[in-house]
Parts: structure tokens; sequence; C-alpha cells
């Protein structure tokens, strides 16, 4: 899937702008204001009118609370690169030897949460938007988490820099040349803690988490995609079919992995391994 259509992709499932909390928080703290003086003109309606006050004051605290824990949203993602002063890399196309030619792009966490309903529940409450197939292969019980806290080394790299020179490649391709320099797949957790590890992504940016695909209850294979189209950070799936058609110019995550690069006999052991479509 290229860019072009990975970006309609999450426009459909995405279905969201911007939201105004904050203006609708302002409102509500005048409106609970003018409540109180209301209350000092009349004594008649005064116990009234201070519950109804308290209530309206309590719902400012909420509201700004639950403003202030979202860090999805475009507003905050503008706000946190502002404060990180961060700046959009170039991805270098040039071709690789082996991981060590390759700097950890970045190490997140995972093994952080209980279980995969408590890691969703986070994305919600950091206001992190979840396509439909990243949802539904979530609640899947093939999905799971670590147990234990583990940092995990992520390699930010494209098909070109394995080596192709096509303008497109095969998923399995991909995945057995990575394979082959040293990488490893990473955790189907990667995506939604990446997700929740990376709050200053650039606009325009999808990185194609490499992983082993986690088939729908239609039976439908998806791997994650960590996105920012514009409208917020979002967490999205797509194709995970072997033979699926890659851009060469697409971001893929994959693990830095300690133990020795395959060699090539078994990069064709590894392609055979996917499943006939």
């Amino acid at each position: 899937m290229d860019l072009i259509s990975l970006r309609s992709s999450a426009d459909s499932e995405t279905g969201f702008s911007s939201p105004k909390v904050f203006e609708k928080s302002f409102a509500m703290c005048i409106f609970s204001s003018r409540a109180r003086c209301a209350a000092g003109h009349n004594q008649a309606s005064r116990p009234f009118l201070y519950v109804l006050a308290s209530i309206l004051s309590a719902a400012c605290v909420i509201s700004f609370a639950s403003a202030a824990s979202a860090q999805c949203a475009a507003r905050d993602v503008l706000q946190n690169k502002l404060k990180l002063k961060t700046r959009s890399a170039s991805v270098s196309q040039q071709p690789i030897k082996s991981a060590r030619d390759v700097a950890t792009w970045k190490t997140i966490t995972i093994g952080t949460f209980a279980d995969s309903l408590a890691l969703r529940n986070e994305l919600d409450s950091k206001g992190c938007n979840v396509g439909g197939q990243a949802a539904e292969i979530l609640a899947r019980p093939t999905f799971t988490v670590s147990s234990r806290k583990t940092y995990v080394e992520l390699l930010d790299l494209s098909p070109a820099q394995l080596g192709f020179t096509s303008d497109t490649v095969t998923l399995a391709n991909v995945y057995a040349r990575a394979q082959q320099f040293g990488l490893e797949l990473a955790a189907a957790e990667v995506g939604p803690q990446l997700r929740l590890q990376y709050f200053d992504q650039p606009i325009g940016e999808f990185l194609i988490i490499g992983m082993d695909p986690i088939k729908t209850w239609s039976g439908e294979p998806i791997i994650l995609n960590v996105a920012n189209g514009g409208a917020g950070l979002i967490l999205i799936g797509q194709d995970g079919r072997s033979e699926t058609d890659i851009s060469v110019a697409s971001r893929f995550i994959f693990v830095r992995s300690h133990r020795p690069a395959a060699g090539r006999d078994v990069v064709g052991a590894i392609a055979g391994i996917f499943p006939p479509p």
C-alpha cells in the first residue's frame, strides 16, 4: 500500500476533527461565574444557584483535566513539537549492509500494561484515535502484551535501504530481507506502545510496523501503522497479506536483534513461512 492510499485509509478510518475542548470549558466556567453573581442578587434562589455553580465549576475542572491529559489531538501534537523542538528527520534511502549501519531511531518500553484492554483504554484517555481494523485486532485473543517491562530498540528503514530498486516490493520480501540484515519483527504491542510514546510525530508521517499480521474476525490479516495524517495522532490497520505490494519509499519499524544475522539460505525459508493467498 503506497502513502497516498494509506492516507486515504487513515481518513476513512478516523473521521474526526480537532476538538474544541478549551472553548467549551471556558464557556462553562463563565456561565458558572454568572450563576454565582445571580446568587448574590437573589437571596431566595441562592441555595439552588450555589449548587448549580458548584456543579458547573466541577465540570470546568473535569474538562480542563481531560484536555490536559489528551496528547494525540492536532493542537497537542503541535505544542509537543514546539516544546520539544523536534524536526522532521529526512530518511536516507542509501542501501545498508547490516543493522549495524543503522542507528537506533527510538527506544520504547513495552510490558507496562496488565492486558490489551488496559492498553486500549490508555489510547482512549490520551485522545489517540484508533481505526476500525486496528481496534479489531487489538481486541483479538491473539493480540497479547508482554508480562514484564522491556526496553525495545526500534529502527526506521525503507525497503529501498534494504536494497530493493523496483517501485514496489511484496511485504514477504521486505520481511525476509530485513531479517537477513539482522532485524527482527516487532511484537504486536509495539504499535500501540509507539503511538503512546511518540506524541511529537510530524504531519504526513506513516510508519508501518514490521510485525506478524493478526487476523480480524473475518480472517483478514492486518498489520499496524502509526501515523499523523494531519488531524491528530492515529493508529490504523493495513493489509498484512504476504503478497501485498509496498512502495520502496515506505517506512518500516523493525526491532534491533542481538542475534547473528541469518544467511541467505535461511532467507528463503523465512519467505516460505507466509501462507499462500
